[in-house]
């Protein structure tokens, strides 16, 4: 199995290597920090462009996970979008692949600081989802237990035989779950960052993505 297991308040959660979280009792499958439509808001700005199928190899990504695990739920923790623009410049074809996707299941947007939600695209649009005994937010309370949030895009550096390797985490303690950034080219912060670390109690764990999830102390 490339996934790894774990329990936050007495719920039964899979990391996949992907950076999407499944919770197989419920059936509900959790992605965080999408922001589709990246290289069009930095191209309307003037920046340096990315590669313009990130918003497909996002969509891509997200098909696969909700074809493996065929969850009754999908909720996506905010910033979803890079900005209300980016849902306005959707290409056709991509706007139908996001309802396809949609069909015959739950779909909640979480509201993000970047984006309200995808106000033209069907679901529910929520602040917070609580399916006890969690509770899904686009950013961290710090005074709740149960907590699943995105928003920092976290990343762990690790040095390997003198090598540093950077890679995008879940990070998980006795309280509070943060996701990794599942969009494409999202850059990251670093589980070092007082940000970060003040959140995170001591014997937080990292779960590193990529080809496997692999779970790490989180580096301080």
């Amino acid at each position: 199995m490339n996934t790894y297991s774990f329990t936050l308040a007495g719920a039964a959660l899979v990391a996949c290597p992907s950076g999407a979280l499944w919770w197989p009792d419920q059936r509900v499958l959790c992605v965080s920090d999408l922001h589709l439509g990246k290289s069009d808001r930095l191209r309307r700005v003037g920046a340096p462009s990315l590669p313009p199928y990130e918003t497909r190899d996002t969509l891509f990504r997200l098909e696969h996970d909700i074809h493996e695990c065929d969850p009754r739920t999908v909720v996506c923790l905010g910033d979803s979008f890079d900005d209300q623009d980016a849902e306005k410049s959707l290409a056709p074809e991509e706007r139908t692949w996001i309802l396809r996707l949609q069909a015959g299941r739950r779909w909640v947007w979480i509201q993000g600081n970047h984006d309200p939600g995808p106000l033209d695209l069907s679901g529910t649009h929520l602040g917070t989802l609580p399916i006890s005994p969690l509770t899904f937010r686009h950013i961290a309370d710090p005074k709740s237990s149960g907590d699943v949030s995105g928003h920092y895009h976290p990343k762990a550096t690790l040095n390997l035989k003198g090598r540093s390797l950077s890679k995008p985490c879940f990070l998980v303690d006795s309280d509070r779950l943060i996701l990794p950034a599942f969009g494409t080219y999202t850059g990251g912060l670093d589980t070092k960052s007082e940000t970060i670390s003040s959140l995170m109690r001591r014997e937080a764990v990292a779960i590193l993505t990529g080809s496997k999830a692999i779970a790490v102390p989180m580096p301080r």
